[in-house]
């Protein structure tokens, strides 16, 4: 009863703070989406984070961890490049481009007959097909939380139980993870009724409040998380024989070598090292959002001032990379022991789902009550944080951009109200929704709906940032990269073992697409680019814009490398400090703490290179 009250009261929280912004977000779309652009930095960095902590990602951690070892985390952590690209050197630039959303930055951008179709086609590309993906991963997440946590056939009335079952059997529905030993029917009905009851709640704050409501949950959210993780990381620990013994003790269930590697923060032979090179060389630049596109820059355009979108990201990346991870670590490898698996059974689709549940299974077997309850409120909550952002994100591209700009403006030639734009954004998440739970019935675990979603999106990283820093990028070079994604990424999917593999095949095929089409085709014409650079000021190779601009051709060719800077030395900060606490967290069988402290004190160091430049200097307008 009482796991059960602290759920609650978190649920009548998040509803109450979106009625209390109904009236606010109903004003227009800017209200409803970007908060009047009146965010604190601080709460846009925590409101990023706990959208990325996603129900889904611990989980995927622990598999990733009983799969490849601590080493192949890097491949979430590395986009802390990418998070700090996005806030120190583009933030900027996203918030005095004045869009709403980033398909709607394609006509102030581009010149050509196209730019309209690419505007929609974006809209379409990452509001339905990427952003339903990522909203089916954290669905099938769900599943593997409530049905062992959300026994809805021992708590409803037989009657109403029997018919929702009965309507499940007849359509067909099967939600069934197998984690908890029920039959396929009654877990399938389990899930049901918990994706219906937590959508119902998610919706139910975050289309009506916007995205000031999420923000304040969010905020919310990642606190409980992140108190409720910790307290989950010492009970783990000590049931795994205390932080001392857990080397001894893998090595003895796994022997040393495999213990070794599951420790390692570093590829272990050179057979692993070409491929580790490869992911964390290409992953953060080649990917969906390498610049901000999408939520991210959503928070960022919400940022009150161009310093609050440089601490947004720099909160961001410091919570999710090296906080979330330190606590997420020992957890993961505890588990390893508490739920010891035969090696010569660790491969394949179902291997990865039986580990990744265990996260679960953890709070289930080893969390006492109260602490349970908060765990489960954290993972509500994290569930809720992305659904939320992924709704009010997905919303933002059919209300702005597909039924404004397009149906409305272009086609009916006529200016829809304020409050018929927030209507459709509020119904176009049905939509979403509807298509979200369907690709989620046909994933078998996250990691391959996540490796699916990083093939897609490794065909538009380059010219997503390449559009900021190089003046040539045009219209057709953002469609050839679409339509390169959409083409050779089912061939490397199908055709193709080993990821790294599929990784840099798309980098370079839809990178030599993007180049050989800029340089076939007409440049954007001068005059839109020049308002462009006027408006935006971005950096990089903008030389003959500045000059026609009136400006110093040299500034934004400098301000590129102070930017570059100080993405390189925060990063470097936050990946020696991981790297150093994270091994004295989890020290290898007979390694020393000598070279960990010296990463922790290097990281350190390092903090005056970036750290002024970075969160300091004026607080001043847009």
């Amino acid at each position: 009863m009482i796991d059960l009250l602290i759920v609650l009261a978190f649920v009548v929280y998040s509803i109450s703070n979106g009625l209390r912004a109904r009236a606010k977000a109903s004003e227009n779309l800017e209200e409803y989406f970007l908060s009047g652009r009146t965010i604190k930095g601080w709460r846009a960095g925590i409101s990023m984070a706990a959208t990325q902590y996603s129900a889904g990602t611990p989980l995927l951690v622990t598999g990733l961890v009983a799969s490849g070892g601590i080493f192949l985390i890097w491949r979430l952590w590395i986009y802390g490049l990418a998070f700090l690209m996005m806030g120190l050197m583009l933030g900027k630039s996203w918030r005095r481009a004045g869009v709403l959303t980033d398909a709607e930055l394609t006509e102030i951008r581009y010149s050509g007959g196209g730019v309209l179709a690419l505007r929609g086609l974006k809209a379409i590309y990452y509001g339905t097909l990427i952003n339903c993906i990522v909203l089916a991963m954290v669905l099938v997440a769900a599943t593997r939380i409530s049905e062992t946590f959300l026994l809805w056939d021992q708590w409803l009335p037989a009657g109403l139980y029997q018919t929702i079952y009965g309507w499940v059997g007849a359509l067909g529905i099967e939600l069934s993870s197998g984690v908890s030993g029920l039959e396929t029917q009654i877990a399938s009905t389990n899930n049901a009724i918990s994706i219906a009851a937590i959508l119902t709640f998610t919706t139910l704050y975050s289309t009506t409040g916007g995205l000031r409501s999420v923000v304040a949950t969010d905020v919310v959210q990642f606190s409980i998380a992140m108190v409720a993780t910790l307290i989950y990381a010492v009970i783990a620990v000590r049931a795994a024989g205390g932080w001392g013994s857990m080397g001894d003790k893998l090595v003895e269930l796994y022997g040393v070598s495999r213990a070794g590697e599951m420790l390692s923060f570093s590829p272990r032979g050179w057979e692993a090292l070409m491929p580790f090179m490869m992911i964390i060389g290409l992953q953060w630049f080649f990917q969906m959002n390498s610049d901000g596109t999408g939520y991210l820059a959503q928070r960022t355009m919400a940022c009150r001032t161009d310093r609050d979108a440089r601490i947004a990201a720099v909160v961001f990346t410091w919570a999710q990379v090296l906080v979330r991870s330190l606590l997420w670590l020992p957890i993961a490898v505890a588990l390893l022991i508490i739920y010891p698996f035969d090696p010569a059974t660790a491969a394949g689709e179902s291997f990865i789902a039986s580990r990744e549940i265990l996260f679960a299974t953890g709070i289930h077997d080893l969390l006492p009550v109260g602490v349970m309850g908060l765990m489960l409120t954290g993972l509500l909550a994290a569930m809720a944080s992305t659904i939320d952002t992924h709704l009010n994100w997905g919303a933002s591209y059919w209300s702005n951009d597909i039924y404004k700009r397009i149906i409305s403006e272009a086609w009916l030639k006529r200016s829809p109200s304020s409050k018929e734009l927030v209507l459709v954004a509020r119904l176009s998440n049905i939509l979403i929704l509807g298509i979200a739970l369907v690709i989620m019935s046909h994933l078998d675990s996250i990691q391959t709906a996540w490796h699916i979603s990083l093939i897609f999106g490794a065909g538009m990283g380059s010219v997503l940032v390449l559009r900021w820093f190089w003046e040539r990028i045009n219209l057709y070079s953002e469609l050839s990269a679409m339509v390169a994604s959409l083409v050779f990424a089912p061939i490397l999917i199908f055709y193709v073992q080993e990821e790294w593999l599929k990784l840099l095949l798309m980098s370079v095929l839809s990178t030599a697409t993007v180049l050989i089409v800029t340089w076939l085709t007409p440049p954007t014409e001068e005059g839109l680019l020049t308002k462009f650079y006027d408006q935006v000021k971005p950096s990089g190779l903008w030389r003959k814009t500045a000059l026609r601009a009136g400006q110093d051709p040299e500034i934004p060719g400098q301000e590129f490398k102070v930017g570059a800077v100080l993405v390189l030395t925060c990063g470097l900060s936050v990946f020696l400090l991981l790297t150093g606490l994270g091994k004295l967290i989890v020290p290898a069988p007979g390694s020393t703490p000598f070279l960990p402290l010296g990463y922790v004190l290097l990281g350190l160091a390092l903090f005056p290179l970036w750290w002024k430049r970075a969160v300091g200097g004026d607080d001043e307008a847009a």
